[in-house]
């Protein structure tokens, strides 16, 4: 079993207050390829620290790379536009950064990308594969995905409060660019990204489709960008089994209804509840809170934890671990330098 992690921008991110993937849009626009980095190495590279929301939640890259660590499956990164390298081994399907989605074409390089990754897919040795994706801003261009194909469905949010409105009328205005009304995109899934969606749903859609055609067991390891997976695949008449793996902090948005939306697209549906409430370690505090809630596959490891009978327990003690080898001990190296800075010669 591989965790296959597609990562990609959109500068959709950068409209305020659409996402918390990062602590300012500077940082966001890394946060991917540094999620990618602690996936594959357990630490940023070439970046100098975790992405963090602004509150200081940590990337849910953290919580896969825990899940990683106990239960040893094998990952892999595929570069779905990001606009930042990455020190991760990659794999290239010519995806190229997304616009914003206002934009007439935001995703011009989606036909080709979708096209190279479903090749990818048919290729691929792996028996199960579970599909990751990190972008921010990426439930925004989720939810244009599924409005283009005439699927009225809410979507989740890395932020407490959900934006749904404002989500709601950044769609409007892309659709109203690229001159399609809501369904007009009904099985035609490359347009749909084309217009309103970001290199990842392109990228991973493409996969999903190759690998899923070839008998290749997929688990769709994500929220509500996820769901746009599926919708895509279902528009291109895909009809194998699908299956999606996401956090109760998902499934218990009231901006979405997963079961009834996993039911319309045919997906076998695991919601697997970390309990962070039993910590009191201030990372796992946040998500309870409701930041973050999925990404970087969080659902799909987290699942793969339960399936293997591993202890969450187990999994809570090594997400602490990282995070205080990664978070703190950052902030106390950066703390002694700036120590020996002042007491240095003036």
């Amino acid at each position: 079993m591989r965790l296959l992690l597609f990562a990609g921008t959109t500068r959709t991110a950068e409209i305020d207050g659409i996402s918390a993937a990062g602590a300012d849009p500077e940082a966001m626009v890394k946060t991917p390829s540094a999620d990618a980095e602690i996936l594959e190495y357990g630490e940023p590279v070439r970046l100098p620290e975790i992405p963090v929301s602004p509150s200081g939640c940590p990337t849910p890259a953290l919580v896969t790379r825990a899940v990683r660590d106990v239960a040893d499956f094998e990952t892999g990164v595929v570069d779905a536009g990001l606009a930042e390298p990455s020190a991760a081994p990659t794999v290239s399907v010519g995806a190229r950064p997304g616009e914003d989605i206002r934009e007439d074409d935001p995703v011009a390089t989606a036909p080709g990308a979708y096209a190279a990754a479903r090749q990818f897919g048919r290729q691929i040795p792996d028996d199960e594969v579970m599909v990751a994706e990190t972008i921010p801003g990426g439930t925004t261009t989720a939810l244009g995905v599924m409005t283009a194909l005439g699927e009225e469905r809410g979507v989740s949010s890395s932020l407490p409060d959900n934006p749904i409105e404002q989500k709601r009328e950044v769609v409007a205005d892309a659709l109203a660019a690229s001159g399609l009304q809501p369904g007009d995109a009904r099985g035609d899934p490359r347009l749909a990204v084309r217009r309103a969606g970001d290199p990842v749903l392109a990228s991973a859609a493409g996969f999903v489709v190759g690998a899923a055609r070839t008998g290749t067991a997929i688990t769709l390891a994500g929220g509500t960008q996820m769901l746009a997976v599926a919708a895509l695949a279902r528009h291109a008449d895909l009809d194998a089994p699908l299956s999606l793996a996401t956090t109760t902090f998902v499934a218990e948005d009231p901006a979405t209804d997963l079961r009834e939306a996993a039911v319309e697209f045919d997906l076998d549906l695991t919601v697997t509840d970390p309990e962070f409430e039993a910590s009191d370690h201030p990372a796992m505090a946040r998500y309870v809170a409701g930041e973050a809630k999925e990404g970087v596959g969080m659902g799909g490891a987290l699942a793969l934890a339960e399936r293997e009978g591993i202890p969450m327990a187990r999994v809570r003690d090594r997400i602490r671990t990282l995070y205080d080898e990664l978070v703190e001990g950052d902030a106390a190296d950066g703390d002694s330098a700036l120590a020996e800075r002042d007491d240095g010669p003036r």
